[in-house]
Parts: C-alpha cells; sequence; structure tokens
C-alpha cells in the first residue's frame, strides 16, 4: 500500500507523463478528413463537400469539394486554417437537402475534429481523421410528404397559423406543404375587424420563425417584428413563410437566366418560371382568402436569401404590378442585365432592400476574391435599381464581418423592416 506522499509521487508523476492534447486546427501539417460512404450514394455527378462554419456553411463550396479515392471513400486534405477557432461540419451532396443523417433520417449534431499529441506525429505528417456516414438526406426523404411545418407546436412568438397549400415547380409538383402565417399583434382585436394589412412573403419559411436542425440559426422575424411593431417603428404587417420544396429547393429558387451563373456543381435544371406561376397563381390567392391581406404592389412584399432572393428578384421583374417592396439578402445569382429595366413599369411603387456581407463565404484568404465578388454583385444591383427608381427606394447595406447565414440575415432585419414598412404608410 502506498503512503499518502508515494501515492501523491504517483499521481504528479502520472499527470506529467501525459501527452499534451492540442486542437488539429493549430496544426502547421494540416489535416486529413476520408469518409465512407456506406450507401455508396455520392458519385462523380453528385459529388461529397465539407460544409462547415469556416466556409460560411455553404452546402457547396468548392474550396471544400471532396475528392474520390480508389477504394470508393471521399477525402479532403485541408493546410492549416487561416481562420481560428473550432471547425464545426457535417458532409452533403451539395445541397443542405442532401445532408448527412443518422441511418433513421434523422438531423444528427456538428461534427468537430478530435485532439491529437502532436508526439505521435513524423514530422510534416498529417493526422487523417476516418468519418463514416451511414445515410443521406434524399428527395424521397422529403417531397413525398408534408415539408419541416408538420404540425406541432412551433416557438414562435405572436400569433402563428398554418396554411395547406399544394404543388409547386419541378420534382417538387405534387408537394403537399404548410404555409406559415404570423400575424401582428392586435390582428384579432374587435376594433381592427375591418383592418386590412401589407403582406411580405419569405422563401425558405421553414427558418423564417424557428431554428431547425439545419441550417444553424433562424431570422427570428416573429421576435423582431414584434418589437417593431410595439414600438411604434413600422406599421403592422403579415409575414408569410413559404417553406422551401426540400431537394426540389434549388429547381424551384432558379429562374433560367440565373442557372449559368450558379455553375455546373447544382447538377439540376432550372424551374423559376413555374414556381412564380405556381405562387402567383395558387400561393397568394390562398394566403388572401385566409386572411385580411392589404391589395396593390405598394403592399405587397416577397423576399428571402441566398437562392430565395435570386427567385424574389425574378418574381418582381416578372410582376411589377404586384410586388412593390423587395427584400434581397446575400442574392445568390442574377439573371442577365436586360432584366432589370423593366423595374421602370413599377417604379412609383417599389421599395428595396439589400443587405450583403463583406465575409459571405468565411474568413479564409482563398475566399477572399469571391467575398469581393459577391458583395460587388449586390452593390451593382442596388446601383442598376436605384437608377431605375430612384435613390431613396433602395437602401443598401454592406455589412462588416458578415458571414452567408441566418444570423446575419436577422441581424439586418430590423433595417430592412424599417425600410420596407415605415410608420408613415397609413
Amino acid at each position: 500500500m502506498l503512503t499518502p506522499i508515494a501515492a501523491v509521487l504517483t499521481t504528479l508523476c502520472s499527470l506529467l507523463l501525459q501527452p499534451e492534447l492540442v486542437h488539429t486546427e493549430q496544426l502547421e501539417q494540416g489535416f486529413v478528413v476520408v469518409v465512407d460512404d456506406i450507401a455508396r450514394v455520392a458519385s462523380p455527378d453528385r459529388p461529397m463537400y465539407l460544409a462547415s462554419n469556416h466556409g460560411g456553411w455553404d452546402p457547396a463550396n468548392p474550396d471544400f469539394l471532396m475528392s474520390q479515392r480508389s477504394d470508393g471513400k471521399w477525402q479532403l486534405v485541408f493546410d492549416k486554417p487561416e481562420r481560428t477557432g473550432t471547425i464545426q461540419f457535417k458532409f452533403t451532396l451539395g445541397s443542405w437537402d442532401y445532408v448527412e443523417t443518422d441511418p433513421d433520417g434523422m438531423d444528427i449534431e456538428n461534427r468537430t475534429l478530435p485532439k491529437v499529441d502532436p508526439a505521435t506525429l513524423a514530422s510534416g505528417e498529417r493526422p487523417v481523421f476516418e468519418f463514416r456516414i451511414p445515410r443521406f438526406r434524399s428527395p424521397s426523404d422529403i417531397a413525398s410528404g408534408r415539408q419541416n411545418t408538420q404540425y406541432r407546436d412551433w416557438d414562435v412568438t405572436g400569433n402563428l397559423k398554418r396554411l395547406q397549400v399544394s404543388g409547386g415547380a419541378g420534382e417538387a409538383a405534387g408537394v403537399m406543404r404548410d404555409l406559415l402565417i404570423w400575424l401582428p399583434p392586435g390582428y384579432d382585436e374587435p376594433e381592427n375587424a375591418d383592418r386590412h394589412y401589407p403582406v411580405l412573403y419569405l422563401f425558405d419559411g421553414q427558418n423564417v420563425f424557428e431554428k431547425q436542425d439545419v441550417p444553424p440559426s433562424e431570422w427570428h422575424a416573429d421576435e423582431t417584428a414584434t418589437r417593431l411593431i410595439a414600438s411604434g417603428e413600422v406599421t403592422p404587417f403579415i409575414i408569410v413563410g413559404v417553406p422551401h420544396a426540400g431537394a426540389a429547393r434549388i429547381q424551384e429558387y432558379t429562374p433560367a437566366a440565373a442557372m449559368k451563373n450558379l455553375g455546373k456543381r447544382w447538377q439540376t435544371e432550372a424551374a423559376g418560371e413555374a414556381f412564380i406561376k405556381w405562387f402567383t397563381s395558387t400561393v397568394m390567392p390562398r394566403v388572401e382568402r385566409a386572411v385580411r391581406a392589404r391589395s396593390g404592389p405598394e403592399f405587397t412584399g416577397v423576399g428571402g436569401a441566398s437562392l430565395g432572393a435570386t427567385i424574389a428578384l425574378a418574381m418582381t421583374e416578372r410582376h411589377p404590378e404586384r410586388f412593390g417592396l423587395l427584400l434581397l439578402e446575400s442574392i445568390a445569382a442574377i439573371g442577365d442585365d436586360t432584366a432589370i429595366p423593366r423595374y421602370q413599369a413599377g417604379k412609383h411603387e417599389m421599395r428595396v432592400f439589400i443587405g450583403v456581407g463583406d465575409h459571405e463565404m468565411g474568413e479564409a484568404p482563398n475566399v477572399a476574391r469571391r467575398n469581393r465578388e459577391l458583395a460587388d454583385q449586390s452593390r451593382n444591383l442596388a446601383l442598376r435599381l436605384a437608377d431605375q427608381i430612384g435613390d431613396d427606394r433602395v437602401h443598401f447595406v454592406l455589412e462588416a464581418g458578415a458571414v452567408h447565414d441566418e444570423s446575419s440575415w436577422a441581424r439586418r432585419l430590423p433595417d430592412a423592416l424599417r425600410f420596407l414598412f415605415p410608420r408613415t404608410v397609413p
């Protein structure tokens, strides 16, 4: 039996002999990630990507495109990350609609890398981390029924109603989904029974009012609108969250004129024109029958982020007589420039908010040029629109340090709502 002093010395020796572990991201030589796609779903036509906080959570970031090995596994070799902090990630097939899941098709937590003992590595040796993926989400998981708006208790501030609607575009032509309709404070009060309200339709509606498993945040539209209405900073209005169609999201949100700007990596057909027709002929009439929506382009807005902004821009360009309010966040792609002058027809009703971050794709040096391109794209769009409808009708925000995610869009939302729904509107 050890004496107390001997026991203390033994414990100290044990502690001193423990390896000094470091975060993998700190290794000068970098590291290697290897993935075994058990179901062999990934292919050269639909390759695997590592979507991470170091890449703006872009599910198809070309800088995180993995390569297929001769043994069928997928590999990505990392140099030491320029961005500090722990890398969090998931594997996708180029879209959040094709993100990895557990064996039952349920979302998993973000992955991280384990710490390593540098003493176990040869000079310059990159540690290799292997992962196994039992399943990727697929169209059959999503487009076969309701979207992520199933009947359950939603954690939402205010009065949220669901309105079932059928149809869509592309592979989602037969999908059933629930529109999420947020009603402003006082909507159901007797004194407002005859009052009609402006409406803002927002795409990717799953993430407008509540955080989903992916992506990692939400717009907080319910809390923000409630606060601004209560303080008298905006006129009361209705928000309609229009859920995307799962695996068909890229199809629905992409007009043919914009598809060429997205690159071959999307591997899909553009169905944006069909989506616009479905939205204006089915969704809007359904909403206008269900709630007291105020008619006229100056009281009707549409918006979204990334591809949601792309389809919103195309929609207002096609129908300036119906949409006078436009909210564009981190727009993913713009069609040919000839589309812009058509806004002239609706210039007296148009108000446009355009937001973008200067670090949309992250902070790593290898995405700096892409960050500048995205910021310039939004700025140039704002300038072209201002030429058509007037400087006072276009509000452009370039946010320092902001990336391509819901947290950034939520931060800019108060400014957007103040601009689109000013209290001066009767």
